[in-house]
């Protein structure tokens, strides 16, 4: 057993942040010792996953999702697939987000309202913020 000192010590996560965990039910202390909290050791690889999760942009409820109330992984691959799938849109959009500087640091015209261009590209923005004006 390892108590809430040496969870905070092994894996850097704050011991706020683990009361936190345990009161959003992703991870579960065992008991107490003295006036610390005491963690089973596979809190460790709990806790990995959880910092997997953050990385791969899951929310606390959707990695919460992915532990079975034993504890044990339950990974919806469906769940993996779509947000694979989301990171690729957000990456096209970055990208295009990207080129779009770069041109705009790059234009040669004298003002970037006189390219041609760039007077694109805002346009395209301006019709994408009605359209989604419009879903709202």
């Amino acid at each position: 057993m390892l108590d809430i000192s040496e969870v905070v010590q092994r894996t850097g996560v704050p011991a706020s942040t683990l009361r936190y965990y345990e009161e959003k039910g992703l991870i579960a202390s065992t008991g107490r010792r003295g006036l610390k909290r005491v963690f089973a050791p596979q809190v460790l690889d709990q806790l990995a996953l959880i910092a997997l999760g953050q990385a791969g942009g899951f929310r606390l409820e959707e990695i919460g999702q992915m532990f079975a109330a034993d504890g044990k992984l339950h990974i919806d691959r469906g769940a993996l697939l779509a947000k694979a799938d989301a990171l690729d849109d957000r990456i096209r959009k970055l990208t295009a987000m990207r080129d779009e500087l770069r041109h705009v640091a790059h234009c040669a015209a004298p003002s970037h309202l006189e390219c041609p261009t760039f007077r694109r590209r805002m346009q395209v923005a301006s019709s994408r913020v009605r359209v989604e004006k419009r879903r709202r």
